[in-house]
């Protein structure tokens, strides 16, 4: 089946990441392979089906590759790809506009009589 995308690229990427959960898998996949129940833990507040569904999809889109090891009980683990990681700088920049934005924020609670 062939995908189709946006015109506007902006619209593509956020196709791919505009769920939370998908930007904190990254987030918790650039520092390296992680099984199922560490990105659970790692991903914070979140269902094992939301988990496995935004994997799966991870998974379809070339974000993301699933390892299964014919173990007992079965190893799973999952690894970002090429382009997966090609997503680092995007949530560099996530990171870094979140800080100075939580600085502003916060300025006039400490300039406060």
């Amino acid at each position: 089946m062939e995908k189709i995308f946006p015109a506007c690229p902006v619209e593509t990427t956020l196709m791919l990441i505009s769920d939370r959960w998908k930007v904190l898998i990254i987030r918790d996949l650039l520092n390296g392979t992680k099984r199922f129940g560490e990105l659970k833990k790692s991903v914070g507040n979140i269902s094992q089906k939301v988990l496995t569904a935004n994997l799966r999809s991870m998974e379809d889109s070339g974000l993301l590759t699933r390892k299964v090891y014919p173990e007992v009980p079965p190893r799973v683990e999952y690894t970002l790809t090429e382009t997966g990681y090609s997503l680092k700088p995007i949530l560099d920049a996530m990171v870094k506009w979140g800080t100075e934005y939580r600085q502003k924020a916060e300025e006039p609670k400490r300039t406060a009589p």
